[in-house]
């Protein structure tokens, strides 16, 4: 069954059903700060260098790179950085931490996954990575295109479920969560494309996030949901004056989101 199955097609037909990630540079500049915050504070950047133990004289090619999750840190660890997004605000942000820190390997270039990476002068790098950034119609030919630049390994980070987003606040809002297709479709269609790539998870949760007070929760959840209206946010609100435990230190929700990560990875 699974050979029959063309899952570039199937992997667009499903992000036509999805009810977020929706928008392109806009958005993505839109959400830029609170979305940078949250994922510096996340153990996701170690687990994931961790598990692709980069070499301290690759050259990286990081795409989608955000505000640099993963370029920052990994550039204390290789030799230099190419970091490319199509959100111009998550570069401003990122070239800001790189004078601050003073980091002088990392490139940092606005340019998208449909762009022409030959006339941007992006090469081959020893390792080629998309960290949770496969917001693309055409799957294989993203694929395509990052093991191109790639002359050893190429490491991708990919939605398991959900991810991060909590269906759970969205049903106390009354928003539908679909997140569209997930890592199982990338696995398959690279299975396709002749790649045999190796699988690994990494895991997360919110379930031990010590929260102030309620105004402090509901600061916390702005990255999460996009354009929330004022109704929603009074829904929020009664919703984490039902859910909210004290604890030492401040508040916790009640229940635990786990938030599982894919990372798929291959050699040339």
């Amino acid at each position: 069954m699974m050979h029959t199955i063309d899952w570039n097609a199937a992997w667009r037909q499903a992000r036509t059903h999805r009810k977020h990630d929706r928008g392109g540079k806009q958005h993505w500049n839109k959400r830029a700060p609170s979305f940078a915050q949250h994922a510096r504070k996340s153990s996701y950047p170690a687990d994931f260098i961790r598990l692709m133990t980069p070499r301290p004289e690759w050259s990286v090619l990081d795409v989608g790179c955000g505000a640099g999750t993963l370029a920052i840190p990994l550039a204390g660890l290789v030799r230099r950085v190419t970091a490319i997004d199509l959100s111009d605000t998550m570069i401003a942000l990122l070239r800001a931490q790189c004078e601050e820190q003073g980091i002088a390997n990392v490139r940092a270039d606005v340019l998208g996954w449909e762009d022409d990476w030959e006339q941007a002068g992006i090469g081959e790098h020893d390792a080629a990575i998309a960290s949770r950034s496969l917001a693309v119609d055409d799957l294989r030919l993203a694929l395509t295109k990052l093991h191109d630049k790639a002359r050893k390994r190429v490491y991708l980070a990919s939605l398991v479920g959900d991810g991060p987003f909590d269906r759970r606040i969205f049903e106390a809002i009354g928003r539908d969560l679909d997140r569209g297709p997930d890592y199982i479709y990338v696995y398959n269609l690279l299975y396709q494309m002749g790649i045999h790539a190796d699988v690994s998870f990494v895991m997360n949760g919110d379930g031990g996030r010590v929260y102030r007070d309620l105004d402090d929760a509901m600061d916390k959840f702005d990255w999460m949901i996009d354009g929330i209206t004022p109704e929603e946010t009074t829904s929020l609100r009664r919703y984490f004056e039902q859910h909210l435990r004290r604890t030492t230190g401040g508040w916790v929700l009640s229940h635990r989101h786990v938030v599982r990560w894919a990372i798929i990875s291959w050699s040339k």
